[in-house]
């Protein structure tokens, strides 16, 4: 059986999703045969989106008032990444949000009369670095203490034919069942390099130190957006295109896109405040929809598992796939893609000529800290376009170009004099490493 086709089986499995966000692991799940029958969710934009989403399936408040989950094959848990994230507080495990994974094991224990088939970890590749590896040896420990033998491999969403770089781990576990056919029972590869298009390339406008995020013919990982609900939604350099527009940024159809849902899937949180960037938040968190849906194949289908591996010895570094029971633990050797499935170019899936160009304050922070960093990662020619794309809006060198005098012309690009202040600094900063061939003045 084909890993992304659903069972035969006239009953379809049956998921209970608790953390379950805005519902990409679950539909997913459903896209492969299964049927969602029960969700928790405590983020109110979250539950606005499950409930239009999935009519008429129970919606719980809180995991931590749930008392027992009800029968079902499959219990999905993507907990939250806060702690664990490179993006968020990295306080571990055991942090307020990350460390809510504990009420899945409590939930498992209430109801071992009941277990589910399967069990279903989502979250973020640091986890299996972050403390030493300790997130990942307290997950394997629940669920060896619940009798469970686990497996986990981590994957890039590009496997699923979407363009954008994001690596996750996938833990699935089970009292009756060998996780090792859902998970490595297929085996691809990273595809080479000359398959991806070399028109369009991906970066984050917020880094710029210490990396990038750089992805050819890709997207990096969609975040969440800041604290204050701003989105952020990834840079895209379009070296082909005319000055100005060769460095612009995706709409959030599009990043839901990205994703695998369908455009507009959030729009039932449209009209609530900050509405935009409530949705980049919640499409950020999102489990990418097509990973869901081959593991949803799989685990209606579990095959022969392909991967072989080693013991691995006390202490050792968590490796990219592994499974295990009953203290003992061997390294897989699986890729990041199992399957590859037809590919949709960053060029084809966002509207890269209608695109909106990323802001004048966004590239001028960006700039300064890519000076400052001094990165090899990208080609020099995208340093020279991130400087091109200020000068090309009258912002080469601030006060010596006379469309940027004065505030009127920063309000025309929505900016306040809170905004232009930051501009100003930005680019007060930023402006010692100009290149000459932006008319700007340069070194």
């Amino acid at each position: 059986m084909s890993a992304m086709t659903s069972s035969s089986s006239p009953a379809p499995m049956t998921v209970a999703g608790l953390f379950a966000g805005i519902g990409g692991l679950e539909l997913g799940l459903e896209r492969a045969g299964l049927r969602t029958e029960y969700l928790c969710e405590l983020w109110g934009p979250a539950r606005a989106v499950l409930s239009e989403r999935f009519p008429g399936v129970p919606l719980d408040l809180d995991v931590r008032e749930v008392k027992r989950l009800p029968r079902a094959d499959v219990v999905t848990a993507g907990f939250p990444c806060t702690d664990l994230s490179q993006a968020g507080r990295t306080a571990g495990i055991a942090g307020e949000h990350s460390g809510l994974v504990r009420e899945l094991f409590r939930l498992l224990r209430a109801g071992r009369r009941s277990l589910p088939t399967w069990v279903v970890i989502e979250n973020v590749r640091n986890m299996t670095v972050l403390g030493s590896g300790s997130a990942m040896a307290h997950v394997v420990q629940g669920l060896e203490d619940l009798g469970y033998r686990w497996a986990y491999r981590v994957v890039d969403s590009r496997f699923s034919g979407v363009p954008q770089r994001r690596q996750r781990v996938l833990f699935v576990a089970s009292r009756t069942e060998d996780p090792r056919g859902a998970l490595f029972a297929d085996e691809a590869g990273e595809p080479p390099a000359e398959e991806l298009a070399d028109d369009a390339f991906g970066f984050y406008w917020t880094e710029g130190l210490r990396g990038l995020g750089w992805a050819r013919d890709a997207v990096p990982t969609l975040k969440g957006g800041s604290s204050l609900g701003i989105p952020s939604a990834p840079g895209i350099w379009v070296p082909a295109a005319e000055q100005g527009r060769r460095v612009v940024s995706p709409r959030l159809e599009e990043a839901e896109a990205l994703q695998g849902f369908p455009p507009g899937w959030t729009g039932p949180v449209e009209g609530s405040a900050r509405a935009a960037g409530t949705r980049w938040k919640l499409v950020g968190n999102a489990v990418t929809v097509g990973v869901a849906q081959w593991l949803g194949g799989r685990l209606a289908g579990p095959g022969e598992p392909l991967a072989t591996g080693r013991e691995l010895a006390p202490g050792e570094r968590w490796p990219l796939a592994a499974w295990g029971a009953k203290g003992r633990r061997f390294a897989a050797e699986a890729s990041m893609w199992p399957l590859r499935l037809p590919y949709a170019h960053l060029s084809s899936l966002v509207d890269l000529p209608e695109a909106p160009a990323l802001s004048l304050r966004a590239t001028g922070g960006f700039y300064q800290r890519l000076c400052r960093g001094g990165l090899k990662v990208a080609p020099p020619e995208f340093r020279d376009d991130i400087a091109g794309h200020l000068a090309s809006h009258g912002l080469g060198v601030m006060g010596h170009s006379s469309s940027a005098d004065g505030p009127g012309h920063l309000a025309s690009h929505g900016l306040g004099v809170m905004g232009r202040r930051a501009l100003e600094r930005d680019e007060a900063a930023a402006v010692a490493c100009l290149p000459r061939a932006a008319g700007t003045g340069g070194h």
